[in-house]
């Protein structure tokens, strides 16, 4: 049984403002929306042997009764945001950091009190210099004073279950993460592989970093994915938002939805 959870917020439209508004397939029309992207967001839940881990954090969105999303997201599997151990984050646009603080009456607090956040060092410096539309540095702020801030550097290891590489891609310092546990393979991609179409076809996006970079990495993935089982988590995913290869008789890969398993 797959221990990998969707902690899904929506889907949503996103035009040039870089505003996420809320689209409900069966009811609103794409064409009322020219210029705009379609997107779901998916931050992911991993139950490991070192404790729960999250992969993004999503918008920051909150229920009717005031609660963070993420934190509701997270009680309705049955266990409580304190239980989170890591945050484990790709990079720092803001429909990926919206739920890293909990802001309530004006006041921003940490919204996993007991884990270590996890961000690369170029990415935050990035985010801090950077005017785009895409940042929102009162949430860092809110995190560089917590003291669960982790700055790394380059490829290397949390633990003996989690691993980071630098993939670029999306942004200068983007990256991603391996989870090995429970005798699984979770990758997790962010937005250098946010959704699963992604992986069959040649695809340069005009609002990647470097849309070669992410395209060849893309394909380095399930090249070396796909014949070793990996879990693939796909963030902005809306046919699969985890998926697993399965070979066919020709000895071709295709992808098949997981979170079935769960």
């Amino acid at each position: 049984m797959i221990q990998a959870y969707s902690l899904f917020e929506g889907s949503f439209s996103v035009d040039g403002t870089k505003k996420f508004i809320p689209f409900d397939p069966l009811k609103d029309d794409p064409k009322s929306r020219p210029g705009s992207l379609f997107v779901h967001v998916h931050p992911f839940l991993i139950v490991a042997s070192c404790g729960l881990i999250l992969c993004d954090t999503g918008l920051g969105s909150r229920t009717p009764d005031d609660e963070l999303l993420i934190h509701a997201n997270i009680r309705k599997l049955g266990f409580e945001p304190n239980d989170v151990k890591y945050v484990l984050m790709s990079h720092l646009h803001k429909d990926h950091t919206g739920g890293m603080v909990d802001f309530k009456d004006g006041v921003g607090r940490i919204a996993f009190s007991e884990a270590e956040y996890i961000v690369q060092r170029g990415e935050w410096e990035n985010a801090y210099s950077s005017e785009s539309a895409s940042y929102r540095t009162e949430v860092f702020d809110v995190l560089q004073r917590s003291g669960n801030l982790t700055l790394v550097e380059g490829d290397g290891t949390v633990n003996n279950e989690i691993h980071y590489a630098v993939n670029g891609g999306h942004t200068e310092f983007h990256q991603a993460f391996h989870i090995e546990t429970g005798g699984e393979h979770f990758f997790f991609g962010g937005d250098v592989l946010p959704e699963p179409e992604e992986l069959f076809k040649n695809f340069i996006a005009k609002y990647d970093y470097d849309g070669r970079a992410a395209r060849d990495r893309r394909k380095e993935y399930w090249q070396e994915g796909a014949p070793e089982g990996w879990v693939f988590m796909f963030y902005h995913g809306k046919s699969i938002a985890i998926g697993r290869p399965q070979q066919k008789e020709d000895g071709a890969y295709i992808l098949i939805d997981a979170s079935k398993e769960a």
